[in-house]
């Protein structure tokens, strides 16, 4: 399986990925960021500071416009001169003096951002990597995060959830109906979370298997959650009933990183079910159900997801992935990143996820 280029930098876990891209979520926010300017004309910049708006389709100018020293000055004296007309020459004017000096700022800190793919993307290149988590430091994150006080576990889901199910949308935008399969643990409750936001989303159509249902109330109300929404969830995979080639895309939120062994029934079945090439896009959670947290697809089951929506950070496993990657932890609080040493992603916007261009090239 194609993984990261051997040329990547391993430092403690990292990988350099050559993009990030905003979810298409990104894309709502606001049209321009001028603020670093009205900064200036407020005096809070020296005058001789580098530009440091980040956002707007006016970077997209920047390629275009010849790098000159950044000049504060001339950019007051364009917001002065009245810019709420958007297709006015002054603001042509602006954003291409605008994106000249964006562009030497952005050069400064190794990251350009540029248009891609109806949102914005981060260059990586010879910015820090991303780190990769092994099966004992995913578990002890975890627990840091829910240590008391601190999130609960259906805070976390929640938010898990959310990120999953913008993933899908943002991978699948033309999606109308979805089949999640959720199993016994935190991973089939993510899913669950997930598939409400579908819903909420606009699909018409979301289904979720749940063979096995854990005792807890915390389970039992993500389900009354889905059920009130127009969810439908079935205790198992019935053929005809359940058949994949009727949606759109079908969610894996069967096993995640704290799966060890070999996946007994009823789930060594339906992942056979899901291996099948004739099945639709496959998105998984976390980890491609079946495979080792660390070595990826080593024991029987080779499930092949075409997306993955790595939370909190990406697993080992991930290096043997080459599929769309998206990774969703917005939630995890910087007192925790420092202690596991993480290199994220930023976030841009309202944007729950990150897709990791370019991953397993």
């Amino acid at each position: 399986t194609a993984g990261v280029s051997a040329s990547s930098s391993h430092v403690a876990g990292l990988v350099r990925i050559p993009t990030v891209r905003a979810s298409s979520s990104a894309r709502r926010a606001p049209e321009y960021s001028l603020q670093p300017c009205r900064s200036r004309l407020q005096g809070s910049l020296p005058t001789n500071s580098t530009c440091r708006a980040r956002t707007g389709p006016h970077l997209s100018t920047a390629s275009r416009a010849t790098p000159t020293a950044c000049s504060h000055s001339a950019c007051s004296r364009a917001l002065r001169s009245g810019l709420s007309a958007p297709r006015s020459p002054k603001l042509t004017a602006f954003r291409a003096l605008h994106g000249a000096c964006m562009r030497r700022a952005l050069s400064l800190s190794s990251a350009a951002l540029v248009a891609s793919r109806g949102a914005r993307a981060l260059s990586m290149a010879g910015a820090p990597g991303v780190s990769l988590l092994g099966q004992d430091a995913a578990i002890a994150l975890d627990e840091d995060l829910m240590a008391t006080p601190g999130f609960s576990v259906d805070q976390l889901m929640e938010l898990a959830g959310l990120s999953v199910a913008c993933a899908v949308v943002d991978a699948y935008p033309a999606a109308t109906s979805c089949l999640v399969v959720a199993g016994p643990g935190n991973n089939g409750g993510d899913g669950l979370v997930a598939a409400r936001h579908l819903v909420h989303f606009g699909l018409s159509n979301v289904v979720v298997v749940y063979p096995k249902r854990p005792e807890k109330s915390l389970f039992a109300n993500l389900v009354k959650q889905c059920e009130d929404v127009g969810a439908a969830v079935s205790s198992e995979l019935v053929p005809g009933e359940h058949d994949l080639g009727g949606y759109d895309v079908v969610l894996d939120a069967i096993f995640g990183f704290s799966f060890r062994g070999v996946p007994r029934a009823p789930f060594d079945a339906i992942l056979a079910a899901l291996e099948r090439p004739s099945r639709p896009p496959l998105v998984s959670v976390d980890v491609p159900s079946g495979w080792h947290v660390e070595d990826g697809p080593t024991g029987p089951v080779k499930l092949a997801p075409d997306v993955l929506v790595s939370l909190t950070a990406p697993k080992r496993c991930a290096r043997h992935f080459a599929g769309r990657h998206y990774v969703g932890g917005r939630f995890v609080p910087p007192t925790i990143k420092a202690k596991y040493g993480l290199e994220l992603p930023p976030y841009p916007g309202v944007s729950q996820v990150m897709e990791l261009e370019g991953w397993g090239r």
